[in-house]
């Protein structure tokens, strides 16, 4: 490599998240690779105009920090998508997925996407998946970097913001309709998520045409 003061040589380093990447191969029915041999820890290859692309867009945010809370997570799981659809896909997949339990935990997200609103068992979680209750932990929370009842939780509150903005039924309802008995637990779990009471996190979203992205 050669460098100057005039002509600089730049490096862009991003730490790759395994549960970033299991839960993007999930989103993107990207499994296929992970069946394939393992591979050499390293490797190099070059670079596809649309992964540079993201890169620089990742970069010039440094121009204008307001935007960076928002517009780097989006950028950076644009970055892990063309990794995972590029060259070095399979070893991509080899940093969330070393022992191969994707289409496990598949199962088992699949499940609690089914029946999120009921009482959630793990021994029925984990026959579901055709796992040990504690394989079950342990691979799920890589791929999503959640519990699985840290999953569920984000399911039912996700669900509710959508009722009430979509809907607009109020938090009690919401909450109610998605399994939660008490309100003020409900109440204290979505303001822990979204950063706001229900109330005032859906006059937020109106105000700033939420409605129009859900």
């Amino acid at each position: 490599m050669e460098a100057s003061a005039d002509k600089p040589f730049l490096a862009v380093l991003l730490r790759l998240d395994p549960a970033a990447i299991g839960e993007l191969t999930l989103e993107c029915g990207l499994d296929r690779t992970v069946r394939e041999r393992p591979r050499p820890a390293l490797g190099v290859s070059a670079a596809e105009p649309a992964l540079i692309d993201a890169c620089v867009r990742m970069l010039r945010l440094l121009d204008s920090p307001e935007d960076i809370r928002v517009m780097a997570p989006l950028v950076e799981k644009e970055i892990l998508y063309r990794l995972l659809r590029g060259a070095q896909s399979p070893r991509v997949n080899q940093i969330a997925f070393a022992e191969s339990r994707l289409q496990d935990v598949h199962r088992a997200i699949g499940w609690i996407r089914r029946n999120f609103h009921e009482t959630l068992s793990i021994e029925t979680l984990a026959s579901a998946a055709r796992m040990s209750p504690s394989s079950l932990h342990q691979h799920f929370k890589t791929v999503t970097g959640m519990s699985p009842l840290q999953y569920q939780k984000h399911l039912r509150l996700q669900e509710a913001r959508r009722l009430m903005l979509s809907q607009s039924v109020d938090a009690a309802v919401a909450g109610h309709s998605v399994g939660y008995e008490s309100p003020s637990q409900f109440s204290r779990e979505y303001r822990r998520l979204f950063g706001a009471p229900p109330a005032s996190d859906i006059a937020n979203l109106r105000n700033h045409g939420g409605a129009n992205s859900l």
